[in-house]
């Protein structure tokens, strides 16, 4: 009745088939459709480390993709992140993407619920809406974005603060606390190539690759 796809870095899917499922109403009411004042919830957020220490595969997948946008619009140009969350958790997967040099391409985050970077950058990094994946714009701004996942978005642009430490004394024995993130992993963290290469491939900037222009890493 239907096909699942579920592989490391690909987003999961489940094909109905449509001779053998019959659509009820489940009588209950509907809830609002998503939009973007979710990005502003914290269960919105999606952590970039798992609770095992291990860095999120979501994350390394939307880093992916994300990278992918930013080399095609950038041509492939160096690119200049702002100082913060944005830097840190993506610092190392843009240097193994693009190049270093002069004329870099300013980078920015941009969404709603957090103000505009005055001036504008060369490039905003900004959400996939959660229900259709339409990239937000400002009003009336046709110039370069990179879209994100929503929920990698949300950690970016509010990310958690730092947990309460114990004012004195230590837990009892046996005693686990769970409002403490993991650490992060001891490497940093690196975009899935999949995700990467096959989003790269589709972009009608990059359709006719020319050797040597675009690396993968």
């Amino acid at each position: 009745m239907a096909t699942r796809m579920d592989d490391c870095g690909m987003w999961q899917t489940v094909w109905l088939e449509p001779d053998a499922v019959v659509r009820r109403p489940s009588g209950l009411p509907a809830a609002p459709p998503p939009d973007w004042d979710d990005l502003a919830r914290p269960e919105h957020r999606v952590p970039p480390v798992e609770l095992d220490g291990s860095w999120s595969l979501r994350w390394e997948a939307a880093v992916g993709v994300a990278l992918a946008h930013l080399v095609a619009v950038t041509d492939n140009r160096p690119v200049t992140l702002p100082t913060g969350p944005v830097a840190d958790l993506l610092g190392h997967a843009v240097g193994r993407y693009l190049p270093a040099g002069p004329d870099a391409r300013s980078v920015g985050l941009a969404g709603p619920g957090i103000p505009m970077p005055r001036p504008r950058p060369d490039v905003l990094l900004v959400p996939r809406h959660p229900l259709t994946g339409t990239p937000w714009r400002p009003d009336g701004d046709e110039a370069a974005v990179v879209p994100l996942d929503s929920g990698v978005w949300a950690h970016l642009a509010h990310p958690d603060e730092a947990p309460p430490m114990l004012v004195t004394g230590a837990l009892p024995r046996g005693v686990l606390r769970d409002d403490y993130p993991p650490p992060r992993p001891w490497y940093p963290l690196t975009p899935n190539p999949d995700a990467f290469s096959r989003t790269l491939i589709g972009l009608p900037a990059v359709r006719r690759p020319r050797p040597g222009k675009y690396r993968s890493g």
